[in-house]
């Protein structure tokens, strides 16, 4: 038995060493360019966190300024630094930061171009289209994928292991529990990887949506004051900094550099992909391509719906929590009933 799970776990051990060695410099130039956008991600999550911090730290003064500023750990800026830093020496070509253990997942991609055409690899791309934009979205579906490939390798292998270890020592029963939760628990963390790309696209809908109101009040409220509506598009994207605004200044940037509003804003829609931003983009277009002069009533009346849509957002999701919290006061209240009625039964059951 223990001969057996040995020889198992060398062969996955040998094919992933196998795999390793033969990376490519294309792998490499594709996983360190991976590492550079999750850096930049984190750069913008800490430059959005260090925006909200000054916020708040604006309504105190003087010593409650100084303790704020510690409870909301400071501003990120060596944090950003530091990213920064890390991305010039891999785009110089220092791969220490690069993750060695997803590698041989870019090597079977490469090897099976199948892969690439799957069902698991279109799903995975058309959500990266809407997070990481079409640019980047190949790159980081390759990521993924390498790592649903490479981690259950080695990680079985490693789950056979331990569990050789702990049968040769005579625990027959503990290691063949270390095997089967071992590997069920290495199947279920390439599953949540898998699953994350949706939770996040869903997070982000739903972020969007919350925003949405604000922004198009605010455009409403510039256009119908007289400014042109490319202006107030680009002055409110500059106003904040959490994802729909960042989608709007990638619009503005395109605009900027020549790219025909069509194709600017298609692709605002494309990454946004819900209802309420395509609906704004399409008005927009309509106002640029016909000269729509209702333009600022239109903006008006999506912003009311907008925040009529928040509102009745906001009491389905205190409905939700309600039903969520009933099990956990259920059991708090069985629980304080237990303490209640068992001193009682023990002093009856004394007399």
């Amino acid at each position: 038995m223990v001969y057996v799970i040995l020889a198992a776990a060398t062969i996955l051990a040998v094919i992933w060493f196998i795999l390793l060695g033969m990376v490519s410099e294309q792998d490499w130039v594709v996983a360190a360019t991976n590492k550079v956008l999750d850096n930049r991600g984190q750069i913008n999550k800490l430059r959005v966190k260090s925006a909200s911090n000054r916020g708040l730290l604006a309504q105190y003064n003087g010593m409650s300024a100084e303790v704020m500023s510690v409870f909301l750990g400071g501003d990120g800026i060596k944090a950003i630094a530091k990213l920064e830093d890390r991305n010039e020496q891999l785009q110089r070509g220092n791969l220490k930061w690069v993750n060695i253990f997803a590698m041989p997942g870019y090597v079977l991609q490469r090897w099976f171009t199948s892969i690439g055409s799957g069902g698991i690899h279109k799903n995975i791309l058309t959500k990266n289209f809407e997070l990481y934009g079409k640019k980047n979205a190949e790159h980081k579906t390759k990521q993924l994928i390498a790592k649903l490939l490479s981690y259950p390798i080695i990680g079985i292998a490693a789950s056979l292991i331990i569990a050789a270890i702990v049968i040769g020592a005579g625990n027959m029963n503990v290691g063949l529990a270390i095997l089967g939760i071992g590997t069920l628990l290495i199947l279920v963390l390439v599953y949540a990887m898998y699953d994350e790309v949706r939770d996040k696209v869903n997070k982000r809908h739903d972020a969007i949506a919350r925003q949405f109101p604000n922004v198009v009040s605010k455009l409403a409220l510039l256009v119908t004051s007289g400014m042109i509506v490319n202006k107030a598009w680009k002055e409110t994207s500059f106003s904040q900094e959490t994802e729909l605004y960042q989608e709007m200044r990638r619009t503005t940037d395109e605009l900027d550099n020549n790219v025909p509003p069509d194709a600017a804003y298609g692709n605002f829609i494309t990454r946004c992909n819900t209802k309420e931003t395509a609906k704004l983009a399409s008005a927009i277009l309509q106002n640029l391509s016909k000269g729509n002069a209702e333009i600022g009533r239109l903006l008006q009346s999506m912003a009311k719906e907008a925040w009529l849509e928040r509102r009745h957002t906001a009491k389905r999701d205190s409905e939700k929590a309600n039903s969520k919290l009933m099990i956990p006061t259920m059991l708090l209240f069985l629980a304080i009933l237990a303490m209640l009625m068992v001193p009682v039964a023990m002093n009856f059951s004394s007399l």
